[in-house]
């Protein structure tokens, strides 16, 4: 990616509320963090994905995200592909599919092809983001899961649900870039609290960003606060050189 439009970070930002203490004031906080700062995404837990999509009729520049197969990826294939059609059905226009990290870790890729593929088949035009939680992986896990997505079919390689033990870093993201090239975008997602770091991830090659309702409006004010300085001329401080595209 490279640079970051720090005008229009929301371009970059998926908010999400789907940990499994949020409450409906955290649901409605989402909802309208991306409607004042008109944020690409909103990630709700499957149970308040109608109630999102009610609530952001209208802006066709904000999408909503069905989660497949929360939080760990260990449910079926056919429960993943029938979650995927009724996320669809309810006017999902993105999916965020958890892989199946343990058949993985058991060195049973077909298995994890197989159900990637079956999502993103069962998507069609609407772009599946496969999960693959690095917090439980060694780098050739890593390398495998994000080789394994781009080979399914899959629009992007997450590195996270956010529910992990491990947060996502910027080493990570290189390590996923250097495996996949260009044949996908990359997504973080998990630990991701402020603005210098997602600064230098889109410099390391991430795409998108998952970040939860807390951390979302304290990222989103300092990028607009450097965003001030950068057109007044002063020092902007660290990650500075990500300006406008």
């Amino acid at each position: 990616m490279g640079k970051i439009d720090l005008k229009r970070i929301g371009r970059v930002m998926d908010v999400s509320a789907v940990r499994t203490d949020v409450d409906f004031q955290e649901i409605n906080q989402m909802i309208e963090i991306v409607k004042k700062y008109h944020c690409i995404c909103a990630s709700p837990m499957p149970w308040a994905t109608s109630y999102t999509i009610e609530q952001l009729a209208g802006m066709d520049d904000i999408v909503v995200t069905g989660v497949v197969g929360f939080p760990s990826g260990a449910d079926t294939t056919f429960i993943k592909m029938a979650t995927a059609k009724e996320m669809l059905s309810m006017g999902c226009k993105e999916l965020d599919m958890v892989i199946n990290v343990s058949a993985l870790k058991a060195g049973k890729c077909q298995v994890v092809e197989d159900d990637i593929r079956a999502v993103v088949e069962a998507a069609g035009h609407i772009p599946v983001k496969t999960i693959i939680e690095i917090c439980y992986l060694s780098d050739d896990e890593i390398r495998r899961a994000s080789e394994l997505a781009v080979k399914a079919g899959a629009a992007f390689v997450k590195t996270g649900t956010g529910w992990g033990p491990r947060p996502t870093t910027i080493e990570t993201i290189r390590l996923i870039r250097e495996t996949i090239g260009d044949a996908a975008k990359i997504k973080a997602a998990g630990g991701i609290r402020d603005l210098d770091t997602m600064l230098e991830m889109a410099e390391a090659g991430c795409d998108r960003f998952g970040i939860g309702v807390r951390s979302a409006v304290t990222v989103i004010e300092e990028a607009e606060r450097r965003g001030r300085e950068q057109e007044a001329g002063r020092p902007m401080g660290t990650g500075a050189i990500c300006g406008a595209n």
